[in-house]
């Protein structure tokens, strides 16, 4: 079955892989296909630049993700792309978590929360993100949380054989240093 059956025609029955005029011409999708490549970029461009006015624009954008792009093992022409969405996975999600993160009237710690672990779920080597992760659980009192993100660093390190950068480092210190332990309630 040749590609251009396999995905049929669009509502108007133009097929979605339309003829070829020649034999040399390559072949081309039908505008009316979609990914949700393009959707995230379309909704990242313009917020990812002015934050916190598109923090809304860039947590739906995070809502498509779904796995590694490419399903982390791209064939080699689409590793590029495979690192440029990557890339900007990781912006988006460190851009949310730093406005999301600071007392502002967008703070919510929740939703920086869950922007860094999608994103952590596609670049678990991502420094900056645990950076974001190390600032969170200190803005929550979180000292434990510090400890379970300190415990991943130091795992990562290990498993990658590279030191920690010296932001990172110096963060941990200062963080350890700063934050009081979390107090239960009653």
């Amino acid at each position: 079955m040749r590609v251009s059956s396999a995905l049929g025609d669009d509502p108007q029955g133009r097929p979605y892989v339309p003829r070829r005029s020649a034999g040399d011409t390559p072949y081309r999708l039908s505008p009316a296909i979609h990914c949700d490549w393009t959707h995230f970029h379309s909704l990242t461009e313009h917020p990812l630049h002015h934050a916190p006015a598109g923090l809304q624009d860039l947590e739906q954008a995070l809502t498509l993700v779904r796995g590694k792009p490419f399903g982390g093992r791209p064939l080699p022409w689409a590793e590029p792309l495979a690192q440029e969405m990557t890339t900007r996975i990781v912006d988006v999600a460190h851009t949310i978590a730093v406005h999301r993160t600071a007392r502002s009237p967008h703070h919510d710690l929740s939703k920086a929360r869950r922007a860094i672990a999608c994103a952590l779920d596609i670049d678990d080597t991502a420094e900056l993100l645990y950076r974001d992760w190390l600032r969170l659980e200190a803005a929550a009192a979180n000292r434990s949380g510090l400890h379970t993100v300190i415990s991943r660093l130091q795992h990562l390190t290990h498993s990658l054989n590279a030191p920690l950068q010296p932001e990172t480092e110096q963060l941990i210190t200062e963080l350890l240093h700063t934050t009081q332990p979390h107090s239960p309630t009653s």
